[in-house]
């Protein structure tokens, strides 16, 4: 027997029993169970409290025990699983021997010397597994540039790590959506159902349970046109499909003048969504995409958590440089300093290097070195952004603005303009916005910020 058949059979035996299938963990302990591991390994390797796995591995045992009537335990789960095999096949042969036919690949093989008195009433239809993938409001992907290590660290997350909430923030422009788009093409194919949505429009969160409901109600009824099945719950066709969701635009969901992340009052029912997603066993992922993140996705790294969040930053020196060459400006002086200023921002540098361009490429060679250029459709862009931040956070970064270099958190928290209380859930805020860097306990705004509040 190999490794993939018996999660699979033991898959099959927890759903008949509970109605779910096996999640992450019940997973972790088959696979090490079957490849001889103790508990302590198998807890060092998921990076899990062993106790926590140990309690998890006997309600398991109890589960496979009631379903299969007889006593499984760590030390007999393979026996057991050959002994299910073995019946299986016995009863297979028992069946083709009774009623001369059984099914392959979805047709009817007969014997021809026993009666099949069943033909007639019965039909066999091609059990195949189909993927259905609902990616209309997929943008296209245009240029990419190199962003493997991103790819590896969301593609590992997902696959292999079986994360269920997973947020994908940065700075307007830094090439979030584009990512998203490279990761759906590469491992769309490992699921059984994709989906992006993007909530541009603001969709209320029935609108956008409907929706998704109603394409695998759809999906579901084609594959058994006979049966007039009955929607579920969205949480219920996660628990039973494997699902990839991408949410887009997610910042619109939150309020306008307000720190990052509280919902509009007629939004506020997401949060029970992603509660749901994030604490109840699935086997789906949601991918959420945009400048602010719901607040109950935590920032906090931890293996033992099913949330992940990827705050993507600036390419490097080589992607800067390919796309100044499509502008012509591979020439520029102190390419890697002006790549710099810029953040590796993808966005602002190809809005600054169509208006070098559009100046006939000469003009940066008449201004000093550490100039900021701010072509309009640059600041539109910025002021999108900036219109959502409440008027602490505007204080804050009208504060750090005046200074050239990072500040000391005791030097801004001895401002005496902002209560020590509001300062720290400003800058919170901001850094989960990507507005600000941080390092230590000092903190500073990216030349293009300090320009354009400037």
């Amino acid at each position: 027997m190999n490794l993939k058949e018996v999660l699979k059979m033991a898959d099959d035996l927890v759903f008949a029993k509970t109605g779910q299938h096996l999640d992450d963990l019940q997973e972790a302990i088959l696979r090490g169970t079957m490849q001889g591991e103790k508990y302590t390994q198998i807890a060092e390797e998921i990076h899990c409290n062993e106790s926590y796995v140990r309690d998890v591995g006997s309600k398991l045992w109890r589960k496979l025990s009631e379903e299969l009537g007889e006593d499984v335990s760590k030390s007999n789960f393979r026996a057991a699983m050959e002994r299910l095999q073995i019946s299986n096949v016995l009863n297979f042969a028992q069946d083709v021997v009774v009623s001369g036919s059984f099914n392959l690949c979805g047709e009817s093989i007969n014997s021809p010397d026993i009666p099949n008195s069943h033909n007639e009433k019965t039909s066999n239809t091609k059990q195949t597994q189909t993927l259905y993938q609902d990616l209309s409001e997929m943008p296209e992907l245009g240029a990419f540039y190199e962003r493997t290590p991103e790819l590896d660290i969301l593609t590992t997350w997902i696959l292999q790590q079986r994360c269920r909430l997973i947020a994908l923030t940065g700075i307007s422009g830094i090439g979030k959506t584009t990512l998203a788009v490279q990761l759906v093409q590469q491992i769309k194919n490992e699921f059984e159902y994709v989906i992006w949505c993007s909530l541009e429009a603001s969709p209320t969160l029935a609108e956008f349970q409907d929706k998704l409901i109603q394409l695998f109600s759809q999906s579901e009824n084609q594959d058994s046109p006979a049966t007039n099945q009955k929607s579920l719950p969205l949480i219920k066709y996660l628990q039973k499909h494997r699902c990839l969701v991408v949410l887009d635009d997610i910042h619109n969901l939150f309020s306008s003048g307000e720190l990052a992340g509280k919902y509009k009052p007629e939004y506020e029912d997401y949060r029970s969504l992603f509660k749901q997603i994030e604490k109840l066993s699935h086997q789906s992922c949601f991918l959420l995409i945009g400048w602010e993140q719901p607040r109950e996705v935590t920032q906090v790294k931890s293996q033992n958590n099913p949330i992940r969040t990827l705050q993507l930053t600036g390419l490097d020196i080589a992607s800067g440089r390919e796309i100044l060459r499509d502008y012509g400006l591979e020439e520029i002086d102190n390419l890697e300093a002006f790549i710099h200023r810029y953040q590796g921002n993808p966005l602002w540098l190809k809005s600054v290097a169509a208006l070098i361009q559009e100046l006939g490429g000469g003009a940066t060679g008449l201004l000093p070195n550490d100039t900021i250029l701010l072509p309009e459709d640059l600041k539109d862009i910025l002021q999108q952004q900036f219109s959502r931040l409440s008027e602490i956070e505007k204080q804050v970064m009208s504060l750090l603005a005046k200074e050239s270099s990072a500040v000391n958190l005791a030097k801004l928290l001895g401002n005496g303009t902002i209560p020590a209380s509001d300062l720290l859930n400003a800058l919170h805020s901001l850094s989960r916005r990507c507005l600000i860097e941080q390092q230590g306990s000092f903190y500073t705004i990216p030349p293009v910020l300090r320009q354009y509040i400037k």
